[in-house]
């Protein structure tokens, strides 16, 4: 087949590379209309049914993460300069085009009794114009007596007051939220700078708008640091500019498509999907050296161009198309899981690394055609001393020292077995920005101050219109919020209650002790009052539906982990089902810290099953190409053992078992094996050529693909190396861990895999392992080139 895939690219090089020119230029178009996405990462899917769950209670309640908060600092925030200037920052970040509502002490409301009326109005606490001090303290006093507020707005034994500002959902779902949140933060510099002090900001949205322009400025960055690193490598290796610019243009092109196909498939760029572009430089040039390095060999021994670019295609066409395939199933995995970020991060990767591989199968052979042959300088690596020497010395390892290694090996797995027992599990809603970050600062600002940031909802259907009026309901929710008000990790809960006490309080001419449930004699005519007048009705609707039937709990809580927030979880149940009988009552606990806990338990699950996927596909086809299981289990052995390595220095490391380190192993696995491919390709040609000599054909396939396995391994190493240094903790974990695991990869197909072939000689290479059933080309077969006819060769050239 690969002949006959040889002789059309070679006769048709010209239609090809209109072809390509065509469907490049049309996804460059596309690519230019490639969107970021604005919506937080979906994990769950939406047939879940926490998600479904989560879905009601928007389309009651609305959505309760868009809330951006700032808080200050100030033991002189009543004095009449600093409230002052505090009011006009209120005011000045409520102008905010996007802003919809702003709760904050200056504009603070109370509730007073109209006995004519049978009423309560809504009246503020501080007016617009405060002529002294005097006057200030007085007013304050009135609401510091106020229980509703406290720990709400402000925290008075450690001076901390905030602003929490609603922001519009439509604005912040679409690219117009980057210049809301900029605003907000102008308005407060300037603030901070007027009155010398530091303002700390957090909320949902907030994190989700800064996260997004740094994945912007990280696509960027990352995408120019892998291709120099690539070009860096590639000119040390070949010292020849065509050996570099050649390749460069086929990843390129490849970043088009990928960037083209987003728009294409309607997606949008988010955390993954940012990290296609530099994923595929980095992954794409190993394809290059392999057929570069293949023609330069074949170059030098016949000196006919042609021929050795017919060669290429035919040798290593194969193998280079099935290590293409392991590593694109590595990430096509990802498919089967149901979160939406994970699937267009797995379909667009696939995709285009397959894309990768028909772009270097049809660009090198085309372009280096047109081109002069290589010069005798091109050619010189191939005889590199230093990286020769390297391979001279693995390969007396491989044939001196057998026994080490194995002994080695069996060493490396004990430990690894032990370090897998230390690994834990875990997971944060903002576990990838790391400490010194001022989102995690301000953050744990607040989990200090305000018992967090992350909402948590209880909402509690009674089963029956006016159900949540009734005065067994309120004693229900009273029990229940005292129960929750000793989680330490939980912050005051926000209920109907609140306000049926603030309106007893008022009801008693704003005494603070009345601040409590209305017992069965005050409920009715307290009511009475509290549901008169439009805001009074629009206050009590934040908290129940139009039915009074359904009615909710707000609170708000800290970023405690996926392990501590599934022991909550548990207890939360425990304590609404002891409250809440559920013949009467149908209680849902919801929000974005429980959809984010229930999302990673559902990922995690999933990814482990991707994993096992991924191992199960590479091995069928491994073994459709050997034809032998003991050779597909005799290959595996060098590919499983780095990500036991991994796990174990995860274990003994501390980083913890989440979403971003998952992915790190069916990515790995899926590049690492391609080394594996090539070499036993290799391996098996030459035991034809030596006519089944196994230690020999060993040494001669180490000689050969040790050197691209050598040169594939640094680009990949520093390529992925580069992600390191991201902003984003699951992003330098996966940089970290992936190039860990391709270092030790390498060094396990380079040592342990050619001394199993030669000490188990026996065992492994069986005569099925001989005749496979996709034929690859023998060495030393002669190529008809008759047929062949290139426009503009030379006829001895052919």
């Amino acid at each position: 087949m690969w002949v006959w895939v040889s002789r059309i690219i070679l006769k048709n090089k010209l239609l090809l590379l209109v072809h390509l020119l065509a469907i490049t230029v049309f996804m460059g178009y596309k690519a230019l209309h490639v969107e970021m996405s604005y919506e937080h990462a979906q994990l769950l899917p939406r047939k879940d049914t926490a998600y479904e769950d989560y879905d009601k209670f928007v389309n009651l309640f609305g959505e309760e993460g868009n809330l951006i908060v700032i808080a200050i600092e100030d033991k002189d925030f009543f004095t009449l300069n600093h409230f002052n200037n505090w009011r006009q920052l209120c005011d000045d970040l409520s102008a905010i085009e996007g802003v919809e509502n702003l709760i904050s002490v200056s504009n603070s409301y109370n509730l007073v009794k109209n006995t004519e009326e049978k009423k309560f109005e809504i009246k503020q606490i501080f007016p617009a114009q405060i002529e002294s001090q005097e006057e200030l303290d007085s007013l304050s006093q009135v609401f510091k007596n106020l229980p509703f507020y406290k720990n709400l707005v402000y925290n008075e034994e450690s001076d901390f007051y905030l602003a929490a500002i609603t922001v519009n959902k439509d604005k912040m779902l679409s690219k117009e939220r980057e210049q809301l949140v900029k605003s907000v933060q102008k308005v407060s510099a300037d603030f901070e700078k007027k009155m010398d002090v530091k303002l700390h900001y957090s909320g949902l949205p907030y994190i989700h708008v800064v996260n997004t322009i740094k994945i912007k400025r990280e696509l960027y960055m990352f995408s120019f640091l892998a291709l120099a690193i690539c070009i860096i490598v590639l000119f040390i290796f070949f010292r020849s500019v065509k050996a570099v610019l050649i390749p460069v243009l086929i990843v390129l092109t490849g970043v088009i498509w990928a960037l083209g196909m987003l728009s294409v498939f309607g997606y949008k760029i988010t955390l993954l999907t940012g990290m296609i572009p530099p994923l595929l430089i980095v992954i794409g040039i190993p394809n290059s050296i392999y057929m570069l390095n293949k023609f330069h060999h074949e170059f030098s021994a016949h000196g006919n161009k042609i021929k050795a670019l017919q060669r290429v295609i035919i040798k290593i066409g194969n193998a280079t198309f099935l290590t293409n395939l392991t590593t694109a199933s590595g990430f096509a995995t990802f498919v089967i899981v149901k979160s939406d970020i994970l699937r267009q991060f797995g379909i667009i990767a696939s995709l285009n690394i397959m894309g990768l591989f028909f772009l270097s199968l049809l660009l090198i052979p085309i372009i280096f055609s047109f081109i002069e042959p290589p010069s005798s300088k091109n050619v010189s690596h191939l005889k590199n001393k230093f990286v020769s020497g390297i391979i001279e010395k693995i390969i007396i390892v491989t044939r001196n020292y057998r026994r080490w290694v194995y002994i080695s090996t069996i060493a490396i797995l004990a430990i690894g077995v032990y370090g897998i027992t230390l690994i834990k599990s875990s997971g944060y809603i903002v576990d990838d920005i790391p400490e010194s970050d001022p989102i995690y600062k301000d953050l744990k600002f607040f989990e200090t101050n305000f018992e967090g940031i992350m909402p948590l909802e209880i909402m509690i259907d009674t089963k029956k219109p006016r159900g949540v009026m009734q005065l067994t309901t309120f004693n229900k929710i009273d029990k229940l919020e005292n129960e929750l008000a000793e989680v330490n990790e939980l912050s005051q809960p926000l209920s109907l209650l609140n306000l049926l006490k603030f309106s007893k309080q008022a009801y008693y001419n704003g005494n603070e002790r009345f601040y409590r449930v209305p017992n069965n004699r005050e409920k009715d005519f307290i009511l009475s009052y509290a549901t008169k007048g439009a805001d009074n009705m629009e206050l009590l609707h934040s908290f129940i539906d139009s039915s009074q039937q359904v009615t909710r709990i707000s609170i708000r809580m800290k970023d405690v982990g996926s392990k501590k927030m599934e022991q909550l979880y548990s207890d939360f149940t425990a304590k609404v089902d002891s409250i809440f009988p559920a013949e009467d009552y149908n209680v849902t606990i919801t929000g974005s810290s429980i959809i984010y806990y229930k999302g990673t338990q559902y990922l995690l699950k999933n990814l482990f099953t991707s994993l096992a996927l991924a191992i199960l596909l590479i091995s069928s086809f491994m073994a459709i190409m050997f034809s032998s299981w003991r050779m597909v289990i005799m290959s595996l052995i060098p590919n499983l053992l780095p990500l036991v390595f991994t796990a174990a220095i995860m274990g003994f490391t501390g980083i913890p078992i989440k979403a971003s380190t998952i992915l790190v192993f069916s990515v790995a696995f899926g590049i690492s094996v391609d080394n594996t491919i090539h070499f036993l390709a290799k391996y098996r040609q030459e035991l034809k050529v030596t006519n089944w000599d196994i230690r020999r054909s060993v040494i001669l396939a180490l000689r050969e693909t040790g050197v691209s396995m050598l040169y594939t391994s640094v680009v990949l190493f520093f390529g992925f190396g580069i992600f390191s240094i991201s902003n984003f903790g699951g992003t330098v974990a996966m940089g970290v861990l992936v190039s860990l695991t391709l270092l030790v990869a390498v060094m396990s197909n380079l040592i342990l895999l050619p001394s199993l072939l030669t000490g188990l000689e026996k065992i492994t290479t069986t005569q099925m392992f001989e005749e496979p059933l996709l034929h690859i080309y023998d060495e030393e077969e002669d190529i008809e080139l008759e047929e062949l006819k290139i426009k503009g060769e030379p006829e001895n050239n052919i």
